[in-house]
């Protein structure tokens, strides 16, 4: 007798022309954050050819759509992200970015298509499913306010759980990582003002140099991480900006460094602002200068649920993947606004590419969708079963 889960194997496979056909549609017209007008066309179109129900987001971009099972149940939600980065492709794919300077340079048209496969294959079976799926078409990734515009939105009032994933090229295809706790970092932003007195670059001593004050800020700070946090905890700050002056022979007055702080545990995050705030304000008063520390908390960490982290494993092993314990990363990830207020999961999928995210060469081998469609669909059905 054919199960549900080999069904949704060979439902997917049936489905992988189509899905492809639909990635690369999307790949060839990236758009960017809360720009995805055209993208959202073309969901609604797909989903709605499809007989998936749409529900009213309420936003200018981004699609939720539901599967009501025959049954009654819980409701989960299975989330996809949209949006394209601004890189100019470098890849020489026939299906390469049409659009000058915007390329899905992340992925996230391979996520989309995965989605709206899994969302097929649970309207296909939903005779079967007690209870009900959401599926999210989530806006603004990549600018980390596209989950918090969702939740504002409505979108998880009933929801009872959530999943979701970032392809991985560097697991091969067919291979999953998945892991309990912390997996992609805290995200939070500074900006740090120094302010001198300028003058003559022949006359230091009649000024204070804010570039010589904001190096010695950038060469304290690295020692903030080593004297001030647990070495059990995980926490990286990086200064990606500095700025100061605009001749070669002028000392300026002013000068800005900017850059961003990156934990997994919320303790270290807490306590980083005040123990960079310190530094920050005495390393510039040792040299006659001030200076101010701007903080912009942004994303907390991506943290798992063990249950949740459960029903992935159960369903990779239901489809036949290979599964992983999922390695963390320092990068950062909305899904976890989710995880805030649900309990989630979020996975690697492994995509089998060449360069990692953000690179104009970025590629992955699309055989990993159906993969990807299959194990949502089974993701779903799990949670729906556990939960109910």
């Amino acid at each position: 007798m054919t199960t549900l889960s080999s069904s949704f194997r060979e439902q997917a496979e049936r489905l992988q022309p189509e899905l492809v056909a639909m990635r690369r549609e999307l790949h060839q017209f990236p758009e960017l954050s809360n720009e995805e007008y055209e993208t959202t066309k073309r969901l609604r179109s797909w989903l709605t050819e499809a007989g998936i129900h749409l529900l009213d987001l309420g936003l200018p971009t981004g699609v939720l759509a539901e599967v009501k099972g025959a049954h009654p149940g819980p409701t989960i939600m299975l989330r996809a992200d949209i949006d394209a980065l601004p890189v100019t492709e470098d890849t020489g794919l026939p299906y390469a970015s049409t659009i000058p300077g915007r390329m899905h340079a992340c992925g996230h048209d391979f996520h989309t298509a995965s989605m709206i496969g899994a969302a097929k294959l649970l309207q296909a079976n939903a005779g079967e499913l007690h209870g009900t799926v959401r599926i999210l078409f989530q806006p603004a990734e990549e600018q980390a306010v596209g989950a918090r515009a969702v939740i504002e939105a409505g979108a998880l009032e009933g929801v009872s759980a959530v999943f979701g994933m970032h392809n991985k090229p560097e697991l091969p295809v067919g291979t999953v990582g998945i892991r309990t706790g912390p997996l992609m970092a805290s995200v939070d932003r500074f900006e740090i003002n120094v302010t001198g007195r300028g003058g003559h670059a022949g006359i230091p001593e009649a000024a204070v140099d804010p570039i010589v004050v904001s190096s010695a800020i950038v060469t304290a700070l690295q020692t903030l991480i080593s004297r001030n946090i647990s070495p059990h905890h995980s926490a990286v700050v990086s200064i990606c900006r500095l700025e100061a002056g605009s001749s070669w022979n002028v000392i300026p007055d002013r000068g800005v460094l900017e850059g961003t702080v990156r934990t997994f545990q919320p303790e270290a995050r807490g306590s980083i602002p005040g123990h960079m705030k310190r530094v920050v304000e005495n390393v510039a008063a040792g040299y006659g200068a001030e200076a101010q520390l701007n903080w912009t908390s942004m994303l907390p960490a991506v943290n798992n649920d063990p249950k949740m982290a459960e029903i992935m494993n159960t369903a990779a092993a239901a489809q036949g993947l290979n599964v992983v314990e999922a390695v963390p990363t320092m990068g950062g990830e909305d899904f976890a606004l989710y995880q805030e207020r649900l309990p989630g999961c979020f996975i690697w999928m492994g995509t089998g590419g060449t360069e990692q995210w953000h690179h104009p060469r970025f590629t992955l081998n699309e055989e990993a969708i159906s993969i990807s469609a299959a194990l949502f669909a089974e993701a779903a059905v799990c949670a729906l079963k556990l939960l109910g």
